[in-house]
C-alpha cells in the first residue's frame, strides 16, 4: 500500500463508527494489524462451512451474505461501506452458515486474521474494545434488517396481525 493509499484509508476510518473514539495514532495502529485486499464482482470471499479466521471491514463496494441448501441461493444481506462483516464464526469458532460474495468490481476490505487480533487484544486493548463494540453493533443491525424483513414478508402471506 502506498503512502498515499494509506493516508486516505486512515481518513476513512476516522469518519467511521468503528473508529469514532480513536485517535488518528491509533487508527495508524490498527490499520498496521490489517490486510487491505481487493475482490472482484463474484469473488467469494468466505465460504459456507469454514471457521472464521478473519473479520472484514468494507472500504468500498457491497458484499452479500448467501445461503446456500445445495438447491436454492437466497441472500440474507448486504454489507456496504463501513459494515463488518464474518464476526460471527470469528468469534464463536463454528462453520460459517452463509457465502459471503463481492457484489461490485473493485470491491475493498481490510482483513483482520485471528493472530493479528489476538495481538491487538494484547497490545493494544483499547482498540480491541472499540473493534468488538463495533461487532456487537454490526451484529445487532444485521439482526434487526432479516427480523424487519421477515416480519414484511409475514405481513405480506398472512396479512396483518397474523402469524
Amino acid at each position: 500500500m502506498t503512502l498515499k493509499e494509506k493516508i486516505n484509508l486512515t481518513q476513512f476510518l476516522n469518519q467511521q463508527y468503528l473508529c469514532a473514539s480513536l485517535t488518528v495514532k491509533e487508527v495508524e495502529t490498527l490499520l498496521e494489524y490489517t490486510e487491505y485486499v481487493d475482490y472482484e464482482k463474484d469473488a467469494v470471499i468466505a465460504d459456507i462451512g469454514d471457521v472464521g479466521e478473519a473479520l472484514y471491514f468494507v472500504v468500498g463496494g457491497e458484499v452479500a451474505l448467501l445461503h446456500d441448501d445445495g438447491s436454492q441461493v437466497v441472500e440474507v444481506g448486504r454489507m456496504k461501506e463501513g459494515e463488518l462483516m464474518g464476526e460471527m464464526s470469528f468469534f464463536d469458532r463454528e462453520p460459517r452458515l452463509l457465502r459471503i460474495v463481492a457484489m461490485t468490481d473493485d470491491t475493498q476490505l481490510l482483513k483482520l486474521a485471528r493472530a493479528k487480533y489476538k495481538r491487538l487484544r494484547v497490545e493494544h486493548p483499547y482498540i480491541a474494545v472499540n473493534l468488538l463494540e463495533h461487532a456487537i453493533i454490526s451484529l445487532d443491525h444485521l439482526v434487526r434488517r432479516v427480523s424487519e424483513d421477515e416480519a414484511t414478508l409475514s405481513r405480506y402471506i398472512f396479512g396483518p396481525g397474523k402469524k
